[in-house]
């Protein structure tokens, strides 16, 4: 007589910027042109991006989609050896930069039996170490092809980050395990995590951006925000984010704080 597997709970984590403090494609990238294996000007590319979002004039978004199409231009054609030896030291020195709530809350369900899954737009070959590292049961990042020991620039597989729900629909069909959806639980901190969010029984917006604090409050959602040293549970919030109806505010003395 043949049994079903028990049913195990479920985590589904996005990456960058929910549990590592940066971006693992933003840190790979300023390392392969900090030891010339991009070129220089491939700094200049993404400068322009740099210096908006540092300085609070442009978007995060725009920036890392930057930076992303950077490497893809960057990477075709170079050899996979150059990239596989510079991630080890990548990760030594950044691995550690993480929000001390998804840290702990992924140790939490480890100890709690979860499969924890992880989908990232950042590179596998960086990607796949890190997630091991953390301690993830499986992953999915931006798989580039090699030929003859070089990257083509094609991604045939597409990029797991550009339809999360998608992806995880398909990651549910075909993993081995059967999942429990109704403890599963879910963290992401972009309006891109909503798709797979929205599967997930007990979804977490954490440091969310603009439309995902939107979609989240609507929603009534877990927001959480980790700022210094301190990590705030949010119940309720007034959005200010157009820095001309903030100045209005402040000039009228109705800003509450």
């Amino acid at each position: 007589r043949r049994f079903d597997k028990a049913q195990r709970k479920l985590a589904v984590f996005d990456i960058d910027g929910t549990l590592f403090r940066s971006s693992l494609v933003i840190e790979l990238t300023n390392a392969l042109i900090e030891d010339k294996i991009f070129p220089q000007k491939a700094k200049k590319e993404i400068e322009k991006d740099y210096k908006a979002w540092l300085n609070r004039e442009g978007e995060y978004g725009k920036y890392l989609g930057r930076v992303v199409e950077v490497y893809e231009k960057y990477i075709t054609g170079l050899s996979e050896d150059a990239v596989t030896k510079i991630v080890p030291l990548v990760l030594k020195k950044e691995k550690n930069k993480l929000y001390r709530f998804t840290r702990d809350l992924i140790k939490k369900l480890k100890k709690e039996k979860y499969f924890l899954f992880a989908i990232s737009g950042s590179p596998g070959h960086i990607l796949t170490i890190f997630a091991k590292d953390m301690g993830f049961d499986n992953y999915l990042g931006g798989y580039y092809e090699v030929k003859n020991g070089k990257f083509t620039g094609v991604q045939p597989y597409g990029n797991p980050s550009r339809d999360k729900k998608k992806t995880l629909e398909t990651f549910l069909k075909n993993d081995e395990n059967k999942f429990d959806l109704k403890t599963s639980i879910g963290v992401g901190d972009t309006e891109s995590d909503i798709a797979f969010l929205e599967m997930v029984a007990h979804p977490i917006a954490f440091n969310p951006n603009l439309k995902l604090a939107k979609y989240a409050k609507k929603k009534g959602w877990r927001i959480v925000v980790e700022r210094k040293d301190v990590i705030y549970d949010v119940k309720d919030f007034r959005i200010l984010f157009k820095q001309r109806g903030l100045t209005r505010l402040l000039k009228r003395g109705t800003l509450n704080t």
